[in-house]
This record gives structure tokens, sequence and C-alpha cells, in this order.
């Protein structure tokens, strides 16, 4: 059984910064990605970020520049550093692990940038 627990959401000013985090339990080998992936209202869910074993990291390009994934623990703890947030970051954020052939994910962290 694997399981993914984030924190760190939250309402944040325009401007604003937040760290995201997901840490994931369980017994297995090895997660292959994580990531984050958000979705808003009426929206479908899409990918933020997600970063590899080796660390390499992927980002949508409404992100890149704004926002940081980092990976520690053995590759059981990721980070998602939003900086310069946008109301239109607002969105319930979702940690997901692929292990094998298998997608986990997270119970979802909402974030609501907003003045």
């Amino acid at each position: 059984q694997v399981q993914l627990v984030e924190s760190g959401g939250g309402l944040v000013q325009p401007g604003g910064s937040l760290r995201l985090s997901c840490a994931a339990s369980g017994i297995f080998f090895s997660i292959n990605v994580m990531g984050w992936y958000r979705q808003a209202p009426g929206k479908e869910r899409e990918l933020v970020a997600s970063i590899t074993s080796s660390g390499s990291s992927n980002y949508a390009d409404s992100v890149k520049g704004r926002f940081t994934i980092s990976r520690y623990n053995a590759n059981r703890l990721i980070y998602l550093q939003m900086n310069s947030l946008k109301p239109e970051d607002t969105a319930v954020y979702y940690c997901n692990a692929k292990i094998g052939s298998s997608d986990y994910w997270g119970q979802g962290t909402q974030v609501t940038v907003s003045s």
C-alpha cells in the first residue's frame, strides 16, 4: 500500500509564495517519477511539475521560472516551491507518484491566490 500525504496549501496574496510538500510511505522498491498536478474548478487536471528519480525535472509553461520542484529522502519526499503566485494558480494541487505501471495520488491540498 502506497500513501502520499500532502501539506502546505493555503491562502496567499498575488505575488506571494507557498511551499507544498508530499511524503510517500509504504512498501515499494522505487518511485520512477513524482510530481504535482492541479485542478481548478471547471477545468481538467493538469501537470504542474514532475521530477524523476535521477533528478530530471519538467514544468508546465505557465509555471516555468516561478515554481521549483525538488526531491529528497531517498526520493520519497518532494517539495514544490511556488513563487510569484498569480490568481490563475488557484486550484487543488495533487501529489502523484508513478511506481512501476501504477499511478498513486494524494488527497489534494487547496491553494488560493487572492487579495
